[in-house]
């Protein structure tokens, strides 16, 4: 892994040095910055394949292209291979040479046949083009910016180093923030900031000072060529983890894994060893409170395949952990499980360079219950329109709203913190001041999301849910959580359920298939004959954090000062009622800790970064 950015036109190409600064813990071990007229590349390196001959930024052999990348590609063997039989050579054993040379044989028609995690720009001296792509589920980031011809940069982070660039807050990834516990793609948390979204690509004219952006990959729907029984999804899923397990082993540099003691790490630690991995190394937490703590069952797997194992004991995790993580984000991220991904990162570098991850088992194979709950479970009845209308002329109580939605708007509702429900206690309203309020458009809070939803078929149905988490939960939350975590402590995060064969082979297999025996049956069917009982057959526990702990004890400093200086730190929230959140919820009094949580995070983010306070 690696951090990139780069300067096309730009009055800030001068200013790149410093700005790749901000890259060096996701880079540590090499930098450099190519420069050729209009156009400024830097690189910071992790080495991980070919450490000596895999320097970045690289050019092609007639000098027409530089490649920045970051990522891997899986399948660079066999790609390497097809380009020697068209006559190409190469001078390392990298992928990123495969990368540079395949843009050039085969140019956007190469994204379709990659296999990996990416975020790469290409630029182009003959034709003046920088050419972007980010993989399929947005496991690698790309942040880009036109206020000065073409900037671009693996995270936020480098953007704030830019003399004068405009650091206002983007209202609406405020908003979907608050909503949803991240900014949601394309918005940034930088009003002149974007993210391109996962499978998407971008072409910048330098000359016409133009810029292009498409899809190059959908998310499948369903048809009827896939398995049709539990037994035949269960040898299709085997084959596809096995191949992507096996792919994601290439690595001149230690490896392990994260092991949580559940269902999806478990089994990639099992295809590890199958596929010959040798002394394996194994990281995971240590809760105290009962009900968090997994770490037995973590231990019994690392047991049974010989794994050296390493246990980070949570409660180590204070204020000045949280404060840490929180500042090595470059926009706000309100998972509980970053906090604790963090420290277990660093935990984990101290022994390996690499660390594969078990994320996307859930939202590939029925892993959450909301799955089985589709829109039609909850038809609207006949006297729900009048009690909405009572709701929101206060002529019913705002407790009430939650009982007047119905369908797709009740799944909504339940899947955001705050919304545009003004009259309830998930209304956004509550916590923003009418400015602030009236700047994030709260009316279209579920905009995006509908709109995903919508072009998968409308019906939010299991199928739908599923393939929406993709591009929205598991991208935007989940990945950004492991990545971020990962890269701030120079750690390679990799993600096989989320390999090319294993997405396939996921989204082939019917819903009700996934569904089944609680949800997991295809995973569940690939631990049964090799995994303890104890791992499979238990109800999901998820990686849960005790918050509730927390804000009594360990942060309840921190929070408190955090919301004292609220005015000051966070000028468009509602001071007052952020802070009786924070109240509430450390005595127990009923506010919700997710919300709670989502303010504090914030709070300690705008800490960190005082010239980003103003709403665009």
């Amino acid at each position: 892994m690696c951090g990139i950015l780069g300067a096309i036109n730009s009055r800030w190409g001068d200013h790149l040095e410093v700005a790749l600064d901000a890259l060096n813990p996701r880079g540590p071990d090499a930098r450099a910055i190519h420069r050729d007229g209009e156009a400024v590349l830097g690189h910071a390196r992790l080495a991980v394949i070919d450490p000596e001959g895999g320097a970045q930024p690289m050019l092609s052999r007639d000098g027409r292209y530089a490649l920045v990348f970051n990522g891997e590609i899986y399948n660079f063997r066999a790609l390497r291979v097809e380009l020697e039989s068209l006559g190409q050579h190469f001078t390392t054993r990298s992928d990123s040479e495969v990368l540079l040379i395949g843009f050039a044989v085969w140019g956007e028609a190469l994204l379709p046949r990659l296999d990996g995690i990416f975020a790469f720009a290409i630029w182009d001296r003959h034709d003046k083009t920088l050419f972007a792509a980010r993989d399929r589920l947005g496991i690698k980031p790309f942040f880009y910016a036109t206020t000065s011809g073409m900037l671009f940069a693996s995270t936020l982070a480098p953007f704030f180093r830019l003399p004068g660039f405009p650091t206002r807050l983007n209202a609406r990834a405020l908003r979907d923030y608050l909503a949803f516990q991240t900014p949601l793609a394309p918005d940034a948390f930088l009003a002149d900031c974007r993210q391109l979204p996962p499978a998407h690509c971008l072409r910048y004219d330098a000359r016409a000072y133009a810029l292009d952006l498409r899809r190059y990959w959908s998310i499948p729907r369903p048809d009827d060529s896939g398995p049709r029984t539990l037994e035949e999804s269960i040898s299709l899923a085997d084959a596809a983890l096995r191949e992507s397990v096996a792919r994601q082993l290439v690595s001149d540099v230690p490896l392990g894994a994260f092991l949580s003691g559940g269902i999806d790490s478990s089994l990639i630690v099992r295809y590890m060893a199958e596929a010959g991995a040798t002394k394996m190394r194994s990281f995971s937490l240590k809760f105290t409170q009962e009900g968090f703590d997994e770490s037995a069952h973590a231990r019994e797997v690392a047991r049974l395949f010989d794994c050296e194992h390493h246990e980070l004991p949570a409660p180590s995790i204070d204020a000045h952990g949280f404060l840490a993580a929180i500042a090595d984000l470059d926009q706000p991220l309100a998972d509980p499980s970053y906090i604790m991904t963090h420290a277990l990162s660093a935990l984990t570098r101290a022994h390996v360079t690499v660390a594969l991850s078990g994320d996307g088992g859930d939202e590939l194979f029925g892993g959450y219950p909301r799955y089985a709950d589709p829109q039609s479970a909850h038809p609207r009845r006949f006297w729900q329109p009048w009690a909405r209308f009572g709701v929101e002329h206060g002529l019913l109580p705002g407790a009430l709203m939650r009982r007047t939605l119905h369908g797709r708007e009740l799944l909504a509702y339940r899947r955001v913190e705050l919304g545009p429900w003004p009259r309830c206690r998930k209304g956004m309203n509550h916590y923003l001041t009418p400015e602030a309020l009236a700047a994030c458009q709260v009316e279209e809070t579920l905009g995006s999301w509908q709109a995903l939803v919508d072009e998968l078929g409308g019906e939010l149905d299991s199928t739908t849910q599923m393939r929406a988490d993709l591009w929205s939960y598991l991208s935007e939350n989940c990945l950004v959580k492991t990545d971020r975590a990962s890269m701030a402590h120079g750690l390679e995060a990799r993600v096989p359920m989320l390999g090319n064969p294993v997405v396939e082979a996921a989204l082939q297999i019917p819903t009700a298939i996934h569904l089944g025996q609680g949800g997991k049956a295809v995973l569940k069917g690939l631990c049964r004959d090799v995994l303890p009982d104890s791992i499979w057959n238990r109800p999901k526990h998820g990686f849960s954090v005790p918050l509730r702990a927390l804000f009594q004890g360990a942060w309840r400093e921190t929070g408190e000062r955090l919301f004292a200086d609220c005015e000051r730190l966070a000028p468009f929230l509602d001071a007052e009622a952020a802070r009786r959140q924070w109240r509430r919820c450390r005595h127990d009094q009923g506010g919700s800790r997710r919300l709670t949580y989502t303010l504090m995070v914030l709070l300690a983010w705008l800490e960190c970064h005082p010239d980003a306070r103003e709403i665009a």
